[in-house]
Order: C-alpha cells, then structure tokens, then sequence
C-alpha cells in the first residue's frame, strides 16, 4: 500500500503540472471504486486548480468549488500523461486539464477513494479525529509520551494510530523502531520520553529520507512521472528477515504484530 512518503512523492510530481490549469473534462471509467465515484465530482469541471495538498494519505487536489479527494487504496497510482495516451486496464479516472494533459488514476484493487468535498459542505468524515503531520512542530516526542500513558497495546500499533499521528505506515513504522533502538512489541506505556524524543526524530528523519528517495516501491506503486521509488535499497529491517543486522551483525527476526509483519532486531532494539 502506498504509505505517506509515496503519496507525497506523487503530490510534489502532480503539482507543478496542475496548480492553475483549468479541469476540462473529468472522465470516470469505472465508478466503483473504494465507494462510489459521487456524480458531484463533476462539479469540478470549468474550475481552475488553486491548491494540491496532502492531509495524511489523501491527497487534495483543490478548486474554489471545492476539492478532489483522492486516495491510492492498496495498489493505485497517479500520473500526468497526455489525454491521448493509450488507456490501460485498470485507468478508470482522468482529470482532463486545459492544456492537453490529464491526472490519470490507476488502480487495479479499487480499493482507492475519489470524492467530491464541496466548499460550502462540512468536512468529510475521512478527516474527523485525525492526529497531526508527523513532518510539522505539531507532532513530537511529548505527544507520543502523553498519549501513550497507561497504554498496555505494542508501541508499533500506538504509533500506526492515525489519531496519534497519520501516515506512519507499516514500513516506516518498522524502520523508525530500529533507527531509536525501540523493539515494536514494547508496551507503549512503558516507555520514556527520552525514547520517545528519539522515535519522534526517527520518524521525522525516515519518512523525509524516504520522500527524498521517490518512496518505496514493493509492488505496484510508481511516482507522477511514472518512476519507481528507490528508498528500498536504505531499508535496513523491513522484509529483511534472517538477514544480518546493519548495526550489530545479528539476525533480522520477523514476527506478527496487529496482523501486520514486523521486522526487528533483538539484540539492538529494547
């Protein structure tokens, strides 16, 4: 699944070809995607692009009218391509801009979401109880401290809580442990707010390293030019089981944790 980093890898590659084009057209192929496609998207056609933004895994494409809403699902991606280019399999939604080039979202799980959020309605709940961008001063290691006291669930799954913070997926939420030393299966209570400073940091530093580096790409997830992500190759835990440790020589474990694969080092994380 596309996790923060991939997402606004493709947000910084969508932006400069869409900020103040005009939507010319906007063609649904498939409507049946996460939930339906609402009709009102094509409100969107005739207004000009203001904004293209990032709130957690969503990405905003946004019009005085109101705002796009769009989010990869578990294999989806968005390019920019010319609106004559040949439509693929799984191409099911183009945002047709004036100057000859289109949004393209592909998606072949439909597990992705486009919705129409109009300027005048009140927020969709997709946004209601989200916890702060792990990249801004609002998130740090004093509210993971806070929030984490009496907490008896793993310290992976507390940090995957969008409430606590959004967009530590999976992969990052594995990396960033190992980076502060922290093993995942930690009683999330039970740790202190030095540690917590440096899995605040840990996080900061990983998902920046991963949106300098295009995103990870495991399986189907390619950037707004169509590229892959390289950050796989800095991964030093994730999928990595039985293989050596990059700081201390041991072995990569793996275990279950939340019904999520995770990845550790015993003898370095604590």
């Amino acid at each position: 699944m596309p996790e923060l980093p991939e997402v606004e890898t493709t947000r910084r590659g969508i932006a400069p070809h869409a900020l103040q084009r005009t939507i010319a057209a906007f063609i649904v192929r498939q409507s049946q995607l996460r939930w339906p496609v609402p009709q009102s998207i094509q409100k969107a056609v005739g207004q000009k692009i203001i904004g293209v933004e990032r709130r957690a895994k969503y990405l905003l494409i946004k019009t005085c009218a109101g705002t796009i809403v769009l989010h990869l699902g578990m294999s989806g991606n968005l390019t920019i391509q010319l609106k004559s280019a040949p439509i693929l399999k799984h191409d099911h939604i183009d945002i047709v801009l004036d100057d000859g080039n289109c949004i393209r979202f592909n998606d072949p799980r439909r597990f992705g979401v486009c919705l129409w959020q109009a300027s005048d309605d009140p927020p969709l709940s997709l946004f209601k109880n989200l916890g702060p961008e792990p990249l801004t001063r609002d998130f740090d290691g004093s509210r993971l401290y806070r929030l984490s006291r009496d907490r008896t669930l793993a310290v992976k799954n507390f940090i995957m809580n969008n409430s606590v913070v959004v967009g530590v997926g999976n992969i990052y939420a594995n990396e960033a442990l190992f980076s502060a030393g922290i093993d995942p299966r930690r009683a999330a209570g039970r740790i202190s707010l030095a540690r917590y400073n440096r899995l605040a940091q840990a996080i900061r530093t990983v998902l920046s390293q991963a949106i300098e580096h295009g995103g990870t790409t495991l399986r189907d997830f390619v950037g707004a030019n169509g590229q892959a992500g390289y950050f796989r190759i800095q991964l030093n835990v994730y999928d990595k089981a039985g293989k050596n440790c990059r700081k201390c020589d041991g072995r990569i474990k793996s275990i279950i944790i939340g019904q999520r694969n995770s990845f550790f080092c015993s003898d370095c994380q604590h």
